[in-house]
């Protein structure tokens, strides 16, 4: 019997175009190029982002098939695609609501790792009830001025453009008057300032805008229409983040911030790193890490430990075959509702179990965190432990995934009034202008 139920359907296909990325990689992969010079001959041969459609330098295919070829361009030992927001996000979205001038012009940046994205969502009174945003751009010619504060934006200090949504009508319903902009984050007025966390780095950053500058033809999928755009973004998100996430990427960061685009692309290979931040990645990393701790620690034959290192195991298979299952049904044009909801839910469950095995198995270690690099060697070397500070980390940080890319409690909203049909609590957000509703904060 086959062990894999969907490789009767998968196997030749994905044999074929894995040999043909084979044959690629042999012509022109070459360690010696810049980086930039190789993740524009990767980009533009459609294999950077592969699942993006083929009008938007991608390859039509799904995201398993996409997983498996970032994972043959590391096993071949060549530079893989760049990473970050604008892979993850920016360039689906655009590829769904853009014209072919902005696929172009911002499509083929993204894909080819020459500008680095961030997204300009999320406001102190706009978090979970991100309709309610408050940034306002105003119409001053071919240009709009914006003025408002983002918040939580992810690597906001490393990047070249931003996807802004802004209320361009507030004498409407707070749905109907917002659009989505692609915003130059080299500009005068807009103001990046770190948020330090409780692990000691600072990923999010909060952002001020003010008399800041977009074109008119940076607005994508028509005015007052962004936020239909903005949900194809976080649909993009939660299965990007969702348990089943989990295909390598380059080491190497995307745009003009970082200055990795003219180093050797070789030198990056060696740093491969599991991508996707979601729970099938974590699942991963996280289970070799705590069965090596096991191992040390001579809780490996502890049942309790045993069996939550397969409740871990477990949680990452439904979500990788949940995702099987959903490239079958979308082969026969059907869908699984709500999957990408799903699967963020699946995601939060997985993160926080895997802070409660690992702090188990580190016992009072656990308690210990290095918040610098030179402190992270100290610990090492106090506690014989190498896997520590990762743990510890891991811990610390298993606090925002239920929270970013939105709440479990928005997922199961969603899952619950769009899927299951169940009635919406009675409010006048669909019915009252913007400007007449209550404000948070």
């Amino acid at each position: 019997m086959n062990p894999d139920p969907c490789a009767s359907w998968h196997d030749e296909p994905m044999s074929d175009l894995l040999d043909e990325l084979d044959a690629w990689i042999d012509a022109n992969w070459d360690p010696d190029l810049t980086v930039r010079a190789w993740w524009e001959r990767l980009g533009l041969a459609g294999w950077a982002a592969p699942s993006l459609p083929a009008h938007a330098f991608g390859r039509d295919v799904s995201r398993n098939e996409a997983i498996a070829i970032a994972k043959r361009i590391a096993e071949r030992g060549a530079l893989n695609a760049p990473g970050g927001l604008g892979m993850l996000l920016a360039a689906p979205t655009i590829a769904t609501h853009g014209t072919p001038e902005q696929i172009e012009q911002y499509v083929k940046p993204i894909v080819t790792g020459a500008q680095g994205w961030c997204q300009l969502f999320s406001e102190p009174g706009a978090g979970s009830d991100l309709a309610g945003l408050g940034t306002r751009a105003v119409r001053d010619g071919e240009e709009w001025i914006v003025n408002g504060q983002k918040v939580w934006t992810s690597s906001g200090h490393l990047s070249d453009m931003g996807m802004l949504i802004a209320r361009t009508d507030p004498d409407v319903p707070k749905h109907n008057g917002i659009s989505w902009f692609a915003f130059d984050m080299h500009q005068p007025g807009v103001d990046v300032r770190p948020l330090r966390e409780m692990t000691g780095r600072a990923l999010f950053n909060e952002v001020f805008l003010s008399d800041a500058r977009v074109p008119d033809r940076a607005l994508v999928g028509g005015l007052h229409n962004g936020w239909a755009v903005a949900n194809t973004t976080l649909a993009y998100e939660r299965s990007g983040l969702g348990a089943g996430a989990g295909a390598p990427m380059a080491a190497a960061i995307a745009g003009t911030i970082a200055g990795d685009l003219d180093k050797r692309a070789g030198d990056f290979v060696k740093g491969e790193r599991r991508g996707g931040g979601g729970g099938g990645a974590m699942t991963a990393g996280a289970q070799r890490i705590f069965t090596e701790m096991a191992k040390r620690t001579g809780r490996i034959t502890d049942p309790v430990v045993r069996q939550k290192l397969m409740k871990l195991h477990t949680l990452g298979e439904i979500g990788r075959y949940t995702t099987l299952r959903q490239k079958a049904l979308r082969a026969k044009g059907q869908d699984i509702p709500g999957a990408g909801n799903i699967a963020k839910l699946s995601m939060s469950e997985i993160v926080r179990q895997s802070r409660d095995l690992g702090l188990e198995i580190a016992g009072a270690a656990g308690t210990l965190h290095a918040y610098d690099s030179d402190h992270r060697r100290v610990l090492d070397d106090a506690t014989g432990n190498p896997f520590l500070g990762v743990l510890t980390e891991m811990a610390l940080f298993a606090q925002a995934p239920p929270i970013y890319g939105g709440t479990d409690q928005v997922q199961r909203n969603i899952l619950g009034e769009r899927v299951l049909g169940l009635p919406k609590e009675p409010n006048n957000d669909r019915t009252m202008s913007w400007s007449e509703l209550p404000k948070n904060g």
